[in-house]
């Protein structure tokens, strides 16, 4: 009994670092966090632009619009893995014992 208990503890742990894993490395965090730290260093470039910048860019800002944007994107993906966080999948599922199959007695 105490076999079992054990191994059932073992199994409840191992898919609890499994679930914690599957959150940890979640491509969104990656993607959302890199897009936020790049869109926040692009944005400070753009409030620090010059005039001669600006003049090669036709009076746009392009720093601190592609800034901003790159900031949303971020944004967006980091409130898409909070709003629906990573499932770990399940194990499938073990047959149940039964009798052999003539074809597994052949091979």
């Amino acid at each position: 009994m105490s076999d079992e208990y054990e191994y059932q503890h073992q199994v409840e742990e191992l898919e609890q670092k499994s679930a914690t894993a599957a959150r940890l490395f979640d491509v969104r965090r990656i993607i959302g966090g890199l897009f936020v730290i790049y869109g926040i260093i692009v944005t400070i470039a753009g409030f620090t632009a010059s005039d001669a910048d600006l003049k090669k860019a036709q009076n746009i800002n392009i720093n601190l619009w592609t800034g901003l944007s790159m900031l949303v994107v971020g944004l967006l993906f980091l409130l898409w893995m909070w709003r629906r966080p990573a499932i770990a999948p399940e194990p499938a599922p073990e047959p149940p014992p039964g009798p052999a199959r003539p074809e597994d007695e052949a091979a």
